[in-house]
């Protein structure tokens, strides 16, 4: 990646830090990098901090019909200029992002603020490899050769048949869940299981650290995390 450029989760999507430099350069090297991670990231809503760099309406409007060509939702474009402000704002897009820790308030009740999750939806084939700094949502298949690293819990809508590290940083309450899960490797923080040959019909199963150990139990969606 890009030293210039930066990507990183939050609440609402993916934040994009872009560099210095003119808006042309910036542009071609934020399209550059999301092209060569739009296989895992495609779907992902954006919000791209462009600094001091000046956007009229006709460079958003190129921005966000790139973008959404690529797979991706520009939501939010913040901006130390108020020309590239105002046309934020004329696009319907936000400004400004909440401040870390804040609540969000829908329908009357109040919503805590969650954790990072990238959504993947479509299936993983051998030889990807998928690594993300908070929670994997994979709706699709993860197949054999294929692997998912990431700091939180991994959720695959599928089979898993491939490896999977969960709680990658250390997080030994990350759990993995799957509807079919037959990973080839199966990781959780510093513990690791291969998983034995199924016998029986598949059904949907959750991964977790018990006393050091991992443990595959049935999955109910409605328990909490433990």
């Amino acid at each position: 990646m890009s030293s210039k450029l930066q990507i990183k989760g939050i609440r609402d999507g993916l934040l994009i830090t872009l560099g210095d430099g003119a808006w042309e350069e910036q542009r071609q090297d934020l399209m550059t990098q999301l092209r060569s991670q739009a296989e895992f990231l495609r779907g992902a809503r954006l919000a791209i901090d462009a600094g001091g760099a000046i956007l009229k309406a006709a460079d958003l409007g190129q921005l966000t019909k790139e973008l959404a060509e690529l797979g991706f939702t520009l939501y939010a474009l913040i901006s130390e200029s108020p020309t590239t402000e105002r046309s934020a704002l004329a696009f319907g897009l936000a400004t400004r992002l909440p401040k870390p820790g804040a609540a969000r308030t829908v329908a009357g009740s109040t919503e805590p603020d969650g954790e990072p999750a990238l959504l993947v939806n479509r299936t993983l084939r051998s030889g990807y490899n998928l690594q993300y700094q908070g929670h994997v949502v994979v709706i699709g298949d993860v197949n054999p050769g294929a692997q998912v690293i990431a700091r939180g819990d991994v959720i695959v809508w599928g089979k898993l048949r491939g490896m999977v590290h969960a709680g990658a940083e250390g997080d030994d309450g990350a759990v993995v869940c799957a509807l079919d899960l037959s990973p080839t490797q199966l990781r959780i923080a510093g513990a690791i299981a291969v998983t034995p040959k199924r016998r029986g019909k598949p059904q949907p199963e959750m991964a977790r650290l018990v006393q050091g150990q991992v443990v595959a139990e049935a999955w109910d969606p409605k328990r909490e995390r433990l």
